[in-house]
């Protein structure tokens, strides 16, 4: 399940959706927002994306789970919008019969997420706002 939405994300709904009586391994992440980054208060992100780019790369990273750990049940959904502090914006959930293999390839996921699919983070804070991993929108993802 690949789901990019501006709703807020139910992390056990999505959860379930991988919980299988054939995996012993079920490894959720939960990116959340927090209130401070590099010594500034945050109030707040902004989340972007290409939408049609980043939902092709999630199936592609989706895919690579598949053919290199032979796992079929990966859940990821992304938020995007305003999100206040505490709030949800990523779920990456993983099952697979063995831990190994689900923390191998939610660690996977996480790091592909970060580095090829086209989602933006502006961070607003106390005196300013800047986007994350570049100086403007169109400078690299970043999570």
């Amino acid at each position: 399940m690949i789901h990019i939405t501006s709703e807020p994300l139910n992390p056990q709904e999505i959860t379930e959706l991988v919980r299988k009586n054939g995996n012993g391994a079920v490894v959720t992440f939960l990116g959340v927002v927090r209130d401070q980054s590099e010594g500034r208060r945050v109030l707040h992100l902004e989340y972007e994306a290409y939408q049609p780019m980043a939902e092709k790369m999630l199936h592609q990273i989706a895919q690579e789970i598949r053919e290199r750990w032979a796992i079929e049940d990966t859940a990821i959904a992304h938020r995007l919008g305003r999100l206040m502090i505490g709030e949800i914006s990523l779920v990456v959930a993983v099952a697979s019969p063995h831990r190994k293999d689900a923390f191998e390839a939610s660690q996977y996921v996480l790091d592909s997420i970060k580095h090829v699919v086209p989602i933006w983070k502006k961070e607003v804070f106390e005196g300013g706002e800047a986007w994350v991993g570049g100086e403007e929108k169109g400078a690299a993802p970043a999570h």
